[in-house]
């Protein structure tokens, strides 16, 4: 059914087959692709993450994903530790993406824009961590320069437990958001996305009801 889902979305004109958190499906995704190809899928294939894997199980992914859109959450390991209990993050998510621009190579796009091939990182600012967003942003020019797209996001919207936080309970600022955006371009950063208006909203959140991936019949 993996494949015939992949196969539908080829039909309906998709641009890309997006594969958002889909890690701890793998497996079933290559078997699945290697279905969908049979039957002509040929659609890029974008990984979507948030780098916090193993760089071998990645390594599998070659010659199978296309793109890849992984976060770069956070570079102090207090901050990781603090917000995800994952103290290690950097250093998983660095070596995961190393792996992913190796796979993917110089980026890629297609007439209309659409990427085809290639890494874009997304980076979201977090309320007072300004500082950490700029070194993001440095560690990911003196290592790719413009072999990646940049994505500096500023829709953090504070939910769940993030009242347990007091000092990230609140939505970013212009000036931080601007000050990191400033950032990337003195630094000669050419391939990066910035997002204009207010997007701190919870209109943004997805609706995962299934729609769309029903059973077929029979």
């Amino acid at each position: 059914r993996l494949a015939e889902i992949f196969w539908e979305q080829q039909q309906r004109g998709a641009a890309t087959l997006d594969l958002v958190t889909p890690t701890h499906y793998v497996p079933q995704i290559l078997a699945a692709l290697q279905l969908a190809r049979q039957r002509g899928f040929s659609l890029p294939v974008v990984y979507n993450s948030g780098a916090y894997e193993n760089a071998a199980m990645i390594e599998s992914l070659r010659g199978q994903v296309d793109v890849f859109l992984p976060d770069m959450k956070y570079m102090d390991g207090e901050s990781a530790r603090r917000y995800s209990q994952a103290p290690d993050y950097f250093a998983v998510a660095s070596a995961v993406i190393r792996r992913m621009v190796d796979i993917a190579g110089e980026p890629v796009l297609d007439a209309q824009g659409i990427l085809r091939r290639g890494v874009l990182v997304r980076h979201l600012i977090l309320p007072g961590h300004r500082w950490e967003s700029m070194r993001i942003v440095d560690w990911l020019w003196q290592n790719f320069g413009n072999r990646i797209y940049l994505s500096l996001m500023n829709q953090f919207t504070p939910m769940y437990q993030a009242a347990d936080y007091p000092e990230i309970n609140r939505r970013l600022t212009t000036f931080e958001y601007d000050s990191v955006v400033d950032h990337a371009a003195a630094l000669g950063i050419t391939h990066r996305y910035i997002m204009e208006g207010r997007t701190a909203s919870t209109i943004f959140e997805p609706n995962f009801d299934g729609r769309g991936v029903e059973q077929s019949g029979g």
